[in-house]
């Protein structure tokens, strides 16, 4: 399971990469978020912490209070920005607002970051 959630959060992060160069940005902003948060879900498979549907405040709450807060395993920089994504990645889903090339540039960086964060714990 782990593995297999690491594998989708770097898929996901190429594709946010590629739909960012071809200017599609709503799209990366959506694909980048979703890296995260798969990134996320291993880490708490990896800790033991499970749960059949991974709710969307459920695996931040965890991340945030049981990984960075009460266990020390991240970074405490990482503490909002799943959350802070995925206020992005609604935006560019559901309003009609488009998402700004220099959001969507933000948005990947984002992501980079955290995945990476998760994979050096993860892969070493």
């Amino acid at each position: 399971m782990i593995q297999e959630f690491l594998i989708k959060a770097k898929e996901n992060l190429e594709d946010a990469r590629i739909a960012c160069e071809q200017g599609r940005y709503n799209a990366s902003a959506n694909r980048a978020y979703y890296a995260a948060f798969q990134a996320a879900i291993a880490a708490l498979a990896d800790e033991g912490l499970l749960h059949e549907r991974n709710p969307h405040e459920w695996v931040q709450a965890q991340f945030s209070g049981i990984l960075i807060t009460r266990r020390k395993r991240y970074s405490a920089r990482l503490t909002s920005m799943l959350a802070t994504m995925q206020k992005v990645r609604d935006k560019a889903d559901y309003k009609t607002l488009m998402t700004s090339k220099s959001v969507a540039t933000t948005q990947l960086l984002t992501a980079q970051e955290y995945i990476a964060s998760i994979v050096r714990r993860l892969e070493p």
